[in-house]
């Protein structure tokens, strides 16, 4: 028999008034339940259950605890304020486990928990439906979906083991979505994806759409490089910059060409007042994918021209970064190719051959080693350690949904201090 499968938002927020606005748009546009995220909890308490449970009559309420301990008093008080699913972790003890069980049959709520942390899902998700869980959620978190980890993948291996609902969750977005209830989830759990979408009615709507037409993915899953560079291209520096703490940017590069974008691997040069031909020469050693980046150590003799960005651009070199000056301007923007600089300036230095290719350098006040991953935009140029590279490109998607959410509330005619309600956490 065909069980409509369930979709879930997730208000991961800490306000709770943009919380209710969101819920109202996700259930306008086909979610079934609303949970209010552990974020959310922490930040306004029980008050966000009661508030919910009292704009959203009808919705299913569930309230993501987390909880670890105090089993009975956690759900009791969670069940009181409005919740039909308390949320806990897998993790917690049995006798927690157990307590929680009898509180909810008590209070009327379901039990849903949550595999995250847990050493054995597999063994753990046997054991969870023997005490008497309603539900089991296959959750990667935010964290692990950072370094790659995949919800399918683990939720393939958990839906063979029980009998009861499986709840997916995890960076799902429509694709995943369908791709997991075809794959045996009874819910979808979604998140960003919908609550910090500028259109979340909009969003909800696609997301159910897909589950509703769940169909198992047929191609090949893009290689972690291969989603990593499209993530790349889709965020600005700004949002990379946020994910990194402000550490990233280089100081005095700026863009030649407006409207130009540059996502590679690093080939780094180092050279000298003008010596052009270290420069010259990494262009034979760079390829499609990669970005020349050099440090030059003059704003006054220039170790690039309108010559050396041609080549690049016959070879497929995604663009080049220069600590010193550019000449040849109005070639290079005839050409309308990427490239960043310190200065400009109409002198030439002497092909030398000082220096060396692939090395570690500063380039703009930040160490830049061979491989790191060189992102450029309108705004400058940042650098990604290429060890983390896929990370932070997910963390800095993280930063645009958010943002995307905010420029929507500020359309609608909050400002921006109301958004990010600024007053509440400020010291006084």
């Amino acid at each position: 028999m065909y069980i409509k499968p369930i979709l879930q938002v997730a208000l991961d927020l800490l306000e709770l008034d943009r919380a209710i606005e969101i819920a109202k748009e996700a259930v306008a546009g086909g979610a079934d339940w609303i949970e209010a995220g552990t974020p959310l909890i922490k930040s306004e308490g029980m008050d966000a259950v009661r508030e919910l449970r009292k704009a959203l009559p009808g919705v299913k309420i569930v309230a993501d605890m987390k909880t670890v301990d105090t089993g009975t008093m956690e759900v009791e008080m969670a069940a009181k304020a409005g919740a039909g699913v308390v949320a806990m972790l897998a993790s917690s003890d049995d006798s927690t486990i157990e307590e929680a069980i009898r509180a909810a049959r008590q209070f009327g709520a379901e039990i849903m928990v949550d595999l995250l942390t847990s050493p054995d899902p597999v063994s753990r998700s046997r054991e969870m439906e023997k005490l008497g869980v309603d539900y089991i959620c296959v959750h990667v978190g935010i964290d692990q979906q950072m370094m790659g980890k995949n919800t399918i993948d683990f939720l393939k291996e958990i839906v063979k083991e029980v009998k009861i609902p499986v709840a997916a969750a995890g960076g799902i977005n429509a694709s995943s979505a369908s791709e997991a209830v075809a794959n045996g989830a009874s819910l979808v759990i979604v998140g960003g994806n919908i609550a910090r979408s500028a259109d979340v009615t909009g969003s909800a709507k696609a997301i159910r759409e897909a589950l509703d037409q769940a169909k198992p993915w047929e191609g090949e899953r893009r290689s972690l490089e291969d989603e990593m560079r499209a993530i790349l291209r889709e965020v600005s520096t700004s949002n990379i910059s946020d994910a990194m703490h402000r550490k990233g940017a280089m100081r005095d590069i700026f863009p030649i060409n407006r409207g130009t974008k540059i996502v590679g691997r690093a080939v780094t040069v180092q050279t000298y007042e003008g010596d052009w031909a270290k420069p010259v020469e990494a262009i034979d050693v760079a390829g499609p994918g990669d970005v020349i980046v050099i440090y030059n150590g003059s704003r006054y003799i220039a170790p690039w021209g309108g010559l050396a960005t041609l080549s690049c651009k016959v070879k497929g070199i995604e663009g080049v970064v220069i600590d010193g000056a550019i000449r040849d301007v109005d070639e290079i923007r005839d050409l309308g190719y990427p490239i960043f600089a310190s200065a400009i300036t109409p002198n030439a230095g002497e092909p030398k051959g000082m220096g060396e290719i692939n090395a570690e350098i500063n380039c703009g006040g930040r160490t830049v080693r061979p491989g790191d991953y060189i992102v450029g935009d309108d705004c400058g140029v940042v650098v990604i350690p290429k060890e983390r590279a896929y990370e932070l490109a997910r963390r800095a998607k993280e930063v645009e949904k958010n943002e995307s959410r905010f420029y929507e509330e500020i359309r609608r005619g909050k400002t921006l201090s109301q958004v990010a309600n600024l007053k509440r956490w400020e010291k006084v």
